[in-house]
């Protein structure tokens, strides 16, 4: 029992840590165009450079 002092603030902070990650990656666009990542995938034609 006296180990969940210290395990319910471990898993809440691990918790905090990955949702401050999920709130980041949806600020810096990472998920902003899937379905044109679904369709480069698919094409033969490799771009070296890609358009920021």
């Amino acid at each position: 029992m006296e180990m969940l002092v210290y395990l319910i603030p471990i898993s809440l902070f691990l918790g905090a840590l990955g949702l401050g990650g999920f709130f980041w990656a949806l600020k810096s666009k990472q998920f902003e165009d899937p379905d044109g990542d679904g369709q480069r995938f698919l094409t033969d034609d490799w771009d070296e450079h890609p358009k920021p």
